[in-house]
């Protein structure tokens, strides 16, 4: 049984990341990504903390927007239309949840689809799913990362993911279809559901729930991919697999924390340095 770490490969990313944006500076193309907080949920403030410094380490420019949780859905849409014609912003991401009284949808719509370095406007969408190029979420990129990096054969393997979240679930299918696997996407209507799991080369677990995937739901050397990041009362982080019951049964597997979690930020400075490259060819 190997661990995955991705605080590790996270790093090497994000090194990456860095090299590539001191190239583009010397070419008078500074990267530069702009991130809206609405409101003051704790959890948002903390990923959008963790953003800003990551870019800073990464030679991104961070371009923060934090805006009081009255803001009008008008007022965020506007700024979204402005920083859209900013030739000094590459990426625009809009922190989830959004206010009850702002239009998610309407909101991730107005995202230039070239600056939508989340993946999660509806041109991106299809683009993935005709297995064009195109911005993807950066979960499910960095878990198909870790696969390569871990040298984790994709094609022809049966995956099945637990989950059909438009920000996971969906875009990891695609991606796990992209790359010739054949795909199974389970959730909570699912009958049968640790038989088909049970049955899984590659098990994503991506559904919310806390020790959700015990070992009879997984075969004797699947790898298994934990995107699930659960706090329990007394603290403590946890994925939706039952780790210390499965590991075993398991070639790899992600712990958590330090598993998935860390290549998200770093998969989303990786997509802004694509749009800055973009930006650069296109002045050319």
């Amino acid at each position: 049984m190997t661990i995955i770490d991705g605080k590790e490969i996270s790093k090497k990313v994000k090194e990456e990341v860095r090299l590539e944006a001191l190239n583009l500076a010397s070419k008078g193309v500074k990267p530069g990504l702009a991130v809206i907080l609405v409101g003051d949920d704790k959890a948002s403030q903390t990923y959008v903390a963790s953003k800003e410094k990551a870019c800073i380490s990464c030679e991104i420019n961070s371009i923060m927007h934090r805006l009081d949780k009255d803001t009008s859905e008008e007022m965020l849409l506007d700024l979204i239309a402005n920083l859209n014609e900013d030739d000094a912003v590459d990426g625009i991401l809009v922190q989830l949840p959004l206010p009850k009284h702002i239009n998610t949808n309407k909101v991730l719509e107005r995202i230039d689809p070239k600056k939508d370095v989340d993946g999660f406007h509806a041109v991106n969408v299809g683009r993935l799913v005709s297995g064009l190029d195109s911005f993807v979420p950066c979960t499910p990129l960095g878990i198909m990362r870790l696969l390569k990096e871990y040298g984790i054969e994709v094609s022809g393997k049966n995956a099945v993911i637990i989950g059909r979240s438009n920000i996971v679930g969906k875009p990891m299918a695609n991606l796990l279809l992209n790359a010739n696997a054949t795909v199974t996407i389970t959730h909570s209507k699912t009958a049968n559901l640790k038989e088909i799991c049970a049955g899984a080369d590659i098990l994503v677990a991506a559904i919310g729930k806390p020790f959700f995937v015990t070992a009879d739901m997984v075969k004797n050397g699947a790898v298994l991919i934990d995107v699930g990041i659960n706090r329990l009362e007394d603290g403590r982080l946890v994925g939706d697999a039952d780790f210390d019951s499965v590991k075993e049964k398991c070639s790899f597997i992600t712990p958590v924390p330090g598993g998935v979690g860390p290549m998200t930020i770093a998969m989303l400075l990786e997509n802004t340095i694509t749009s800055a490259k973009n930006r650069l060819n296109k002045n050319r």
